[in-house]
């Protein structure tokens, strides 16, 4: 079954061109499902290409998604048209008093500050409370995982010396895990943060399961039973090529970075990078659906009731 959104929309174009099945809303009427709603809470600077990233992933699987665009309410987009905005958002606000399958919370480029020092956290954590009464599945993305597993159990970010940049070998902790069905027993992650979470810290919280890691730039993937939810602190959404923008952009701008790790061919920028992440980030986010799918009431409204 394909991913429902605005035909308008810039993604809906991009992905039809890939392959991936989309349909507008007078399709969607005709079908007698129900499909999943799916939301997404998009903080990153650039929202068409995060838009389309996560699109891709939650398209790929054979039930119908209703993908919805949420936006902070109490923050103002700089980087993408306000017609945009207006078009295809809602402020999450608007959509207090409706349940969703699942959430995707993405990153955002505040992960230096402080938390309560960004400037919507007190909205954020409102959010973070939400989901316990309306989101069956919650799923925290880089800085937006970083936040929710911080503001559940208070386990902290840490400043790196330098930026994790490139892409890192990962191992699986936990292969019997619903939401590895499929993955190898070591893969390849695309990471770029300039903090972390240390496993130590994971570990000592007993109802947080660690479920992908890695010897060099700490944990990636963290189940969370209690709330419903996962947090993931790296970047499988990612485009094959937007790690070499992210370089380029910071060389342009004369800001010191290294090359990203294990990225290029030979590890020379005038290569183009090869995308070795792929199948694993479709597994994942094809698990998550799935799971959705398996434990989600019909019934929308008895989302979060823990009745059904």
């Amino acid at each position: 079954m394909p991913i429902k959104m605005p035909s308008n929309l810039p993604a809906f174009d991009i992905l039809q061109t890939e392959g991936v099945m989309v349909m507008g809303q007078g399709r969607a009427d005709r079908q007698d499902i129900r499909p999943l709603r799916i939301a997404l809470l998009n903080l990153m600077p650039k929202k068409i290409q995060t838009e389309t990233q996560f699109a891709r992933l939650i398209g790929a699987t054979p039930l119908q998604i209703d993908l919805s665009l949420i936006r902070i309410s109490s923050h103002e987009a700089k980087n993408t048209a306000a017609a945009h905005m207006e078009e295809f958002y809602r402020p999450w606000t608007e959509v207090t008093q409706e349940k969703f399958d699942g959430l995707i919370i993405t990153g955002a480029p505040v992960e230096q500050l402080p938390f309560e020092a960004v400037t919507y956290w007190d909205e954020l954590t409102q959010i973070f409370d939400w989901t316990q009464t309306n989101v069956h599945s919650t799923f925290g993305v880089c800085w937006g995982g970083m936040a929710m597993i911080n503001h559940f159990y208070g386990v902290k970010k840490y400043m790196l010396p330098h930026k994790a940049f490139g892409c890192f070998r990962h191992q699986n902790l936990a292969p019997a895990s619903p939401y590895l069905r499929g993955f190898s027993d070591d893969l390849l992650m695309p990471v770029s943060r300039w903090t972390e979470v240390r496993q130590d810290e994971v570990e000592a919280v007993p109802d947080l399961i660690p479920l992908i890691g890695s010897d060099e730039v700490g944990p990636a993937l963290v189940e969370d039973p209690v709330h419903r939810a996962l947090y993931m602190f790296n970047h499988f959404e990612y485009d094959s090529g937007t790690l070499k923008e992210e370089y380029d952009r910071d060389v342009e701008a004369g800001k010191p970075i290294n090359v990203p790790v294990n990225y290029y061919p030979d590890d020379d920028p005038e290569n183009m990078p090869t995308n070795r992440w792929r199948s694993h980030a479709h597994l994942l986010y094809g698990n998550w659906i799935n799971e959705i799918y398996q434990t989600t009431p019909f019934n929308l409204e008895a989302i979060g009731s823990g009745h059904w």
